[in-house]
């Protein structure tokens, strides 16, 4: 039995023929492949045929379908070759134009702070120590003072290894009893820079992993107002000559006395505003004097010896010179953040 199948489809060709442009391309497709075309309407008319005639009919329809199909592919193929030579001869290439220059790398804000923590601490003496990231309980907790259960160590939630008593350090003040044991009886100043890992909710200003950087003086004669006035100059040389300073009275098991220090805001100047939560007064570190106990557990003599520690974060540091709200901005990797510094 006839039907306008073959008539469609040479037609269709036909036409096909005629395209000269992707333009009139798209609307011979829309015409005679779309789906108000006259091919397309036939197929969805099948099922008002008798039931005998359904199968030839549809199988006429669908080789006329896939035949205009491989022919438009072939014409796509045609008209984007002789478009890509009419421009090639037609359009310009101007050679002396400068190229692109590759992007260059640089270095992360929390490396950048770290670095000028460290540039500063150097120029006043300390050297660099570095310990291991992965310590035991004994170091991390039980020889700075936090005895196993007690209450204390609530303040550092953890993260525990498959292996007993081998953790992720929660601070860099392991690396105090490791630079004491190597160096005793010599004096000591050093800072310990590194990554910190704790168990906690991350949040716009706590996460699961952070740097930090640890001070330890050691010696004959240390008192209080060495750490006040050491502490004092770093606050200087970091935030400016006219920086204002104060110290509040705090705990940590393996300082004692213990005490947080605070910049005057340099947003507000002290007057007081939403980064500073209205006190005028920005936190930077923890410090104190280093306890007996440590001391001992150091290999030191706490009636001959004494010294001072302190603690501070870069990323918080970097927050508060950079007016960056939200800590995880660190590390989400995203190039938005990244490349402002």
């Amino acid at each position: 039995m006839a039907y306008p199948i073959d008539a469609m489809r040479e037609a269709a060709l036909r036409a096909l023929d005629e395209v000269r442009s992707s333009e009139s391309l798209v609307a011979w497709r829309v015409a005679h492949l779309g789906r108000h075309s006259p091919l397309m309407n036939f197929l969805g008319d099948l099922g008002s045929r008798p039931v005998a005639e359904r199968p030839a009919a549809g199988s006429a329809a669908n080789q006329a379908k896939q035949a205009l199909e491989a022919a438009l592919s072939v014409k796509e193929e045609a008209l984007r070759l002789q478009e890509l030579e009419h421009a090639l001869a037609s359009e310009k290439l101007d050679l002396t134009l400068p190229g692109r220059p590759p992007q260059r790398g640089r270095l992360h804000p929390s490396s950048q702070v770290l670095r000028r923590i460290l540039a500063i601490w150097a120029e006043m003496g300390f050297q660099v120590y570095r310990s291991r990231e992965v310590e035991s309980d004994e170091y991390n907790f039980q020889l700075l003072n936090f005895p196993p259960h007690h209450p204390a160590r609530d303040m550092q939630d953890t993260f525990y290894t498959t292996r007993a008593g081998v953790i992720l350090r929660t601070h860099t003040s392991p690396g105090q009893v490791r630079v004491m044991r190597e160096r005793c009886p010599e004096p000591i100043r050093v800072v310990l820079p590194g990554m910190c890992f704790r168990y906690e909710q991350v949040t716009a200003r706590a996460e699961a992993q952070f740097y930090q950087v640890e001070g330890l003086a050691v010696g004959v004669g240390i008192t209080l107002a060495n750490l006040k006035a050491t502490l004092a100059d770093f606050a200087r040389r970091m935030f400016g000559a006219s920086v204002r300073v104060r110290f509040r009275a705090d705990y940590f098991p393996f300082t004692e006395p213990s005490a947080e220090m605070d910049i005057e805001c340099f947003i507000c100047g002290g007057s007081g505003c939403p980064v500073c939560k209205r006190s005028g007064w920005l936190e930077i570190l923890g410090a104190g004097m280093v306890h007996p106990t440590v001391l001992s557990n150091g290999g030191y003599d706490p009636r001959r010896y004494s010294g001072f520690a302190f603690g501070m974060g870069p990323e918080r540091i970097a927050m508060l010179r950079h007016g960056i709200t939200d800590i995880r901005a660190f590390w989400a990797n995203d190039p938005r953040f990244l490349e402002q510094f």
